[in-house]
């Protein structure tokens, strides 16, 4: 596949009608799917299980958190939206950084998002671990993250439609039970029932030590463990190569997210904490289980314990998904090997899922070695490759609308609400959130990795620069207009 098979020129118009691109995937993921994606990626293992840990850091204060938080990511989604309807492509991320950039930074986005998702597998194996270990406390967790990324691996090589069917019904599982979560815990709050009786109140959120009850800084702290749970969002972009419809479904999708944040994040932590005193909570413990045990409901704790585990495989699956499709693209470009761009007989990137999936083992080894801290590692890591891609989209972003004003682009067809303004505001945020993890002890090792994983890129960057020349310009306008006339721009 040529880098013209890869996106439209940007020069000739298509963007603005949002043509999709063939590329040799199958548009196999309708509507219904692509909406239930993008809901089920709002909802994962950074919710259910990382909120316990930041619940005893900020208390309270943690609703806003999410919060703030969730203004940015939305601010994020729709700048990406808006490039999505101007060229919507599977490796959307890397694409776009190597257009507005140039090939080096698309070199490094395809990789670092290769690399974000990755490490969120291993995240979530150790959650699903974590969980597993709640009713079998004998299994040790890393037999328990192998079985899953086994499975989740052999599940991942069937077609897309079957991978979209199978997303489907795990993220209906985890709305109708956050959904049920806020239900059940609002009647407890109302009326009184429960074991919880009169100890659930409104006022658990404020009566105790207040909203900051360790200070704006204890609350800022959490912010990258926060950004975290928002990690997978923009999935959707990665979907765009393989969805039927994706000017109508893409934006719907995106518009949609304000109220799953609402909903799933500010609303479910306001019922639990209403529930159950912030200072009940423990870090590795979920509070969502700990909510359902002390409400005192019948195997409640334990039903919701299936679907946390859920929501972490549910996340897994997706990683994997994504990190095959984001190969295909780096090989697409010659910044991987040609073999990962190899499509199998059900039109999946089958090489770049069994990479993906055998480096996702490495999480495997840190619940043997280091099983109180996996989480903790590959969390601190997975957000700082999401800032990067996030960051990336935002900047591609800004350039694209100056292309727009200047004429050299046409007009998406999605514009993102307040301009580029919105977009600045965003990568200040994220680049605060850097700064906190740089701060953060136990966050700061995600710097030092990212620093390695520059080192290694630098040096990729250069031995594919010495055996082809052509990649400096490779994706860009220049490219794209020199494959399609066969001579470069004047």
């Amino acid at each position: 596949m040529t880098s013209t098979q890869v996106g439209t020129n940007p020069g000739d118009g298509n963007g603005a009608s949002g043509a999709a691109p063939e590329e040799g995937y199958e548009r196999g993921l309708g509507s219904r799917q692509v909406q239930m994606i993008a809901i089920g990626g709002a909802i994962g293992v950074g919710l259910f299980l990382g909120a316990g840990a930041n619940i005893a850091k900020a208390g309270p204060s943690l609703i806003l958190m999410y919060a703030l938080a969730g203004v940015i990511v939305f601010f994020i989604m729709r700048a990406l939206g808006e490039l999505l309807l101007y060229r919507p492509v599977s490796g959307s991320f890397s694409e776009y950084a190597r257009e507005f950039l140039g090939p080096f930074f698309g070199f490094v986005t395809g990789w670092t998002y290769w690399l974000m998702w990755v490490v969120t597998g291993m995240a979530e194996l150790t959650a699903a671990a974590i969980y597993v270990h709640f009713w079998f406390p004998q299994i040790p967790q890393w037999v328990t993250a192998l079985v899953f990324l086994v499975v989740l691996f052999v599940a991942n090589l069937i077609s897309v439609k079957i991978f979209g069917e199978i997303e489907f019904w795990f993220s209906m599982v985890k709305v109708t039970a956050l959904v049920g979560m806020i239900v059940i815990g609002l009647g407890v709050v109302t009326f009184g029932f429960s074991q919880a009786g009169d100890a659930a109140a409104v006022s658990n959120i404020w009566a105790h030590d207040g909203i900051f009850p360790n200070g704006i800084g204890s609350s800022l702290m959490t912010l990258q463990g926060v950004m975290f749970a928002y990690l997978a969002v923009e999935l959707v972009g990665v979907t765009a190569g393989e969805s039927e419809d994706p000017e109508k479904t893409l934006p719907k999708a995106i518009n949609t997210l304000p109220w799953r944040i609402i909903v799933f994040y500010v609303g479910a932590l306001s019922v639990i904490l209403m529930v159950v005193k912030w200072t009940e909570f423990e870090p590795g413990v979920s509070p969502f289980v700990a909510a359902f045990a002390k409400i005192g409901i019948p195997a409640g704790a334990a039903i919701i314990n299936f679907v946390v585990l859920t929501a972490a495989l549910s996340s897994c699956n997706s990683g994997m998904y994504s990190t095959g499709r984001m190969l295909r693209d780096l090989a697409a470009n010659s910044e991987a090997p040609k073999v990962l761009g190899k499509l199998s007989s059900t039109k999946t990137p089958a090489l770049g899922i069994t990479l993906s999936a055998a480096l996702m083992g490495i999480g495997v080894i840190l619940n043997y070695i280091v099983p109180e801290k996996a989480f903790g590692y590959v969390t601190s890591v997975a957000t700082a490759a999401g800032i990067w891609t996030w960051l990336m989209i935002l900047i591609s972003h800004i350039l694209y609308r100056r292309a727009v004003v200047a004429g050299r682009l046409p007009a998406s067809s999605f514009p993102a609400p307040g301009g580029t303004v919105c977009s600045w505001i965003a990568v200040a945020f994220l680049l605060l959130v850097t700064v906190l993890i740089a701060i953060d002890p136990d966050s700061r090792i995600s710097l030092y990795v990212g620093a390695g994983w520059a080192v290694c890129l630098a040096i990729g960057w250069a031995i594919l620069k010495s055996r082809n020349p052509h990649i400096t310009t490779k994706g860009t306008p220049q490219d794209k207009q020199l494959e399609t006339t066969g001579q470069p721009r004047s």
